[in-house]
């Protein structure tokens, strides 16, 4: 069996420095496990991230909780999680929180392994120094520093208002732990992104969720819950170009798919409200009302300008239940 964190090794020059922690490195990282998962493939999240799911998961409690971030397991019907000595759990996925993109799942059997203690990004500033790690001890954590902290819209109907962008890419930084200078976890990898540098340089840096986004729906995940009602979800892929929303392609089975939306459309507003920028345009949607609301949008096509109304839809609806046994 091929282990879950071959090819995943930070470069050398990363990796962080014997004697440069103030906290203990090895049990710190020894809390950061590898994360796989296995998705039915007639779930509504194959086609999109794949049946069989790799990434990694924070020990936040002794008795088995461990964070992830949420797609890793969103419709997963078997989790495995390895510690850094090879030894491989068998978890169950409690829930996932769409609006933060946190999962928690729970080992099944005891993982003897300390909790890491949880952070709070906001006492950080640019520069500070940061360990970003994924499963597997040293040989996959990197030094890094955070690059800065800023708004992140998603293409897919997701908006943070605050993500944490580190520098050096993790080359595993799905579910990576990003780790303070005290050892507490202060944000969770999320994606690998492009900024652009000096004379059109592309630096790689990885975006993570901040991890006090976590304290305000942690009860409710652990009990499979999301708080409040659903937001409202129209399937849609959009993306911003020269100030201009087009759309990239539609949910199947989405509001709109079901109105005939398609890759090439351009929304023009949203209500009386004009539209070119993706962090506004879900504000503006979210702003409507929860999961159902009807959102009026004003869209250019070939030339030709129409209006659709779209009912908005419980995305979570659409996703394959967990199975309780």
């Amino acid at each position: 069996m091929t282990s879950p964190f071959s090819g995943f090794e930070v470069d050398e020059a990363d990796r962080p420095k014997v004697g440069g922690a103030a906290f203990d490195l090895d049990r710190t990282l020894s809390s950061v496990l590898a994360l796989e998962a296995e998705v039915p493939k007639d779930a509504f999240t194959a086609s999109v991230l794949g049946t069989e799911r790799v990434g990694n998961g924070v020990v936040l409690r002794e008795d088995g909780v461990v964070l992830t971030i949420g797609y890793l397991i969103t419709e997963a019907e078997q989790v495995t999680l390895t510690t850094v000595d090879g030894r491989r759990v068998p978890a169950h996925v409690l829930g996932v929180d769409p609006v933060s993109g946190f999962g928690l799942v729970h080992a099944l059997e005891p993982l003897d392994l300390p909790a890491l203690p949880m952070g709070d990004s906001r006492s950080l500033s640019n520069d500070s120094a940061l360990l970003i790690a994924g499963g597997g001890g040293r040989a996959h954590a990197a030094q890094g520093v955070l690059v800065t902290r800023e708004p992140f819209a998603g293409y897919w109907e997701y908006l943070l208002d605050e993500a944490l962008f580190t520098a050096p890419a993790h080359p595993h930084w799905s579910g990576a732990a990003v780790i303070g200078p005290k050892g507490d976890l202060v944000g969770l990898g999320s994606l690998r992104v492009e900024q652009q540098g000096l004379k059109g340089r592309a630096t790689a840096l990885n975006m993570s969720v901040p991890a006090e986004q976590l304290t305000p729906v942690f009860e409710d995940l652990l009990r499979g819950r999301t708080g409040g009602p659903p937001r409202a979800w129209l399937g849609l892929y959009v993306q911003a170009l020269d100030d201009k929303l087009v759309v990239l392609g539609v949910a199947p089975g989405g509001p709109a798919a079901k109105a005939e939306l398609r890759r090439g459309d351009i929304i023009v507003a949203l209500g009386d409200s004009p539209m070119n920028d993706l962090a506004t345009f879900y504000r503006a949607l979210w702003a409507l009302g929860p999961a159902g609301v009807e959102a009026p949008l004003t869209l250019a096509r070939e030339g030709d300008v129409f209006e659709v109304r779209l009912r908005s839809a419980d995305r979570n609806s659409l996703l394959k239940k967990r199975r309780l046994n």
